[in-house]
């Protein structure tokens, strides 16, 4: 009768915790996706990405100005007047 009463015992306890555990769990799922949440999140995301595309766009500027002095020196080069040769 005891072992009977014990594991009922245990049960009841594992069912109450497990219930209680999925409630609030899905509680802060509910309130991580609610609209104040999710608008919040995306605006800082949005920052974020904006931030990495400025600094992107940044260094593929400078990437096209070295590039274009290269090219330019090598056009100088390649069609500057021999010296010498008047």
């Amino acid at each position: 009768m005891f072992k009977r009463m014990f594991w009922l015992g245990i049960g009841a306890t594992l069912g109450f915790s497990t219930s209680w555990w999925v409630t609030r769990t899905v509680r802060q799922k509910i309130e991580r996706y609610m609209p104040q949440q999710l608008t919040s999140s995306l605006a800082t995301k949005a920052r974020s990405v904006r931030g990495d595309v400025r600094a992107a766009i940044a260094d593929g500027r400078q990437a096209m100005h070295e590039q274009e002095g290269i090219l330019r020196a090598q056009i100088e080069t390649r069609y500057a007047p021999k010296r010498g040769s008047a």
